[in-house]
């Protein structure tokens, strides 16, 4: 399972352990992954992610599921929440 953002694409970062004799060896810099279930109100049914927490934190701010994913651009969602944000999109439009 690859460690990435289902929302916003957060990914692995890779840098430098740098010591106090200024030697530097390789690392890696592993996002803060959360197994979620978040309630999607159109749709009326709960959806489990897999997310950062900064982006826990940004759909709570948008105010829900729902919103972040209207306003978040389909290149950085993964293909299941795209699937989803077009599910929500016919929803809407149907209502």
């Amino acid at each position: 399972m690859a460690r990435r953002c289902e929302l916003t694409g957060k990914a692995v970062m890779s840098g430098n352990n740098v010591s106090h004799a200024n030697n530097r060896s390789r690392r890696r810099f592993l996002p803060n992954l959360c197994n979620v279930t978040l309630l999607s109100e159109t749709l009326g049914r709960s959806v489990k992610l897999r997310i950062s927490a900064n982006a826990l934190r940004s759909v709570e701010h948008r105010g829900g599921l729902d919103a972040f994913l209207m306003k978040a651009r389909d290149g950085e969602l993964s293909p299941r929440a795209r699937e989803l944000k077009t599910r929500i999109t016919k929803a809407v439009a149907v209502s």
